[in-house]
């Protein structure tokens, strides 16, 4: 009995580490990829291909050499290649952070399947763990239903175990980087109980590598980094360049979310166009604004300083981005009040009665499929006051319209009225409105918006444009925004090839 308790406790601890990876690692690539249901699949898939290679290999291996000391080898192993992966992911990681700079996406699925290839050997060594494990325990054939279905439970639950601590507790507390090493701890320490001493030098190195301080998981080459941390969603990373400009980059690195320059509330980029634009439809100052996707305030204190009577409300999932703001870009306002929530959710709960809403939530290279829907515009066109309109920032690869034309088509459904800006190269926002909206309109509001703005409205009047034709209607049960921009990206790479 003393041996199965040991094999239980050690299949335990071994099926924290295998779930518990799964999670971390999704996590470990998400700055650099994303956090979408490609990303998982990529992730649950390869783990499952490992898992069932160890089954096989395992059974194979326990029938070979029927040894808790092999066993216990075994785990050990898997450990230390799980302490391993935050420490040599980096070199993989800075590879496709460079693919996606070029748009290469050959290197960018390469780089992926390489870092996933890092998981794949460590849990497939784990996933061997159970079978080699059961072999083991079954003292006969009367017993062997027994004996496996007790031992599969307490693999589940821990998997279970390992799942939980690692959303819930390890990742938000400690990080990413520390949670493979905390599971790569315990998984070893349970290994060592089975092995001579000597083996002890394995938990106690990865015990010292928990004391490390944690590396910088990405850097900048355009400015000095004064700030980064990993948020509950995302990693964060605050740039000042040579001039003073700080910038906020988000998890990819590559876009810019918020800006903010020295003795100016303008910043020469697309944030402008969210202030300006909308008076191609508004007829007055507005009196209500909302931001959906403030991250660090740029829009948000823009409207602030320009429109001082006008309540704002900006709209951020990750709240820490809205502290991030207000340490180091500025974010205040005379009435600014701002909230942490999920913007549709948000939205479907305000009140209302908004002169201008802006949708500044598309993160790249994907975005929440649910704020790109009929039903969200509709939402949003019943949160609007009379008169009112919305603003969509639509982020893309130069030369590819495929996302903006699906947006404008599917806002079409909703407004009468749909013209579109395109700003930048990589950028273009999309106006809806239920009122008339028109360049005309936009250059009759320069006698009414500040002198700083009114520049800004006769350039903007020159580039508006009707909506791209084209495109698919997207609603809440299909969406298959993942799919389209992955297309696109490959797209693009094809053609710059």
């Amino acid at each position: 009995m003393t041996s199965n308790r040991y094999l239980y406790a050690l299949v335990f601890c071994v099926g924290t580490g295998s779930l518990g990876a799964e999670i971390a690692v999704a996590r470990l690539m998400a700055p650099f990829f994303g956090a979408s249901t490609i990303v998982w699949a990529n992730t649950i898939g390869v783990v499952l291909v490992a898992l069932s290679i160890g089954y096989w290999y395992g059974g194979r291996l326990a029938d070979r050499n029927p040894s808790t000391e092999g066993l216990a080898k075994m785990v050990l192993l898997a450990a230390v290649l799980l302490a391993v992966i935050p420490f040599v992911a980096q070199p993989f990681l800075d590879i496709s952070v460079d693919a996606l700079d070029s748009i290469s996406a050959g290197a960018f699925v390469g780089s992926l399947l390489a870092v996933l290839a890092l998981v794949a050997v460590p849990v497939m060594l784990l996933g061997a763990a159970s079978p080699y494990a059961l072999r083991l325990s079954v003292p006969d054939v009367e017993h062997a239903g027994r004996v496996s279905g007790r031992l599969y439970a307490i693999s589940t639950a821990g998997s279970l175990t390992g799942t939980m601590t690692s959303a819930l507790l390890l990742i938000p507390f400690v990080g990413t980087q520390r949670t493979f090493l905390v599971f790569a701890l315990v998984i070893a320490i349970a290994a060592a109980f089975g092995l001579d001493r000597r083996f002890a030098l394995a938990p106690a190195l990865i015990a010292l590598a928990l004391a490390l301080p944690v590396g910088i998981v990405k850097g900048s080459d355009d400015g000095r980094v004064i700030y980064e941390a990993e948020t509950e969603t995302q990693y964060a990373q605050v740039v000042e360049e040579p001039d003073g400009t700080r910038i906020l980059q988000l998890n990819e690195g590559q876009a810019i979310h918020s800006m903010i320059k020295p003795g100016t509330y303008l910043t020469g980029r697309y944030w402008d166009g969210l202030i300006v634009l909308p008076f191609a439809a508004v007829t007055e100052a507005p009196k209500r604004v909302a931001i959906l996707g403030n991250a660090a305030g740029t829009a948000a204190r823009m409207y602030g300083h320009y429109f001082p009577e006008a309540r704002v409300d900006g709209v951020e999932i990750d709240g820490e981005l809205t502290e991030i703001g207000r340490r180091f870009f500025d974010l205040g306002g005379p009435d600014l009040h701002t909230y942490t929530a999920d913007a549709r959710p948000w939205l479907r709960q305000s009140d209302g009665d908004y002169d201008v809403i802006v949708v500044d939530a598309y993160r790249q290279p994907y975005i929440p499929f649910y704020l790109a829907t009929e039903e969200f515009f509709e939402l949003v066109r019943d949160r609007l006051a009379p008169g009112g309109a919305v603003v969509v920032n639509v982020g893309h690869p130069e030369g590819n319209n495929d996302l903006e034309r699906s947006i404008g088509r599917t806002m079409a459904e909703v407004f009468p009225t749909v013209i579109r800006d395109p700003v930048e190269d990589a950028n273009t926002l999309l106006l809806g409105s239920e009122a008339p909206a028109s360049r005309e309109q936009l250059l009759a509001s320069v006698g009414f918006i500040p002198n700083d703005l009114q520049n800004l409205a006769v350039a903007d009047s020159e580039r508006l444009a009707p909506r791209l034709g084209g495109g698919d209607v997207w609603t809440d049960d299909r969406a298959p925004v993942e799919w389209l921009i992955d297309r696109s990206i490959i797209g693009y790479a094809g053609d710059g090839n």
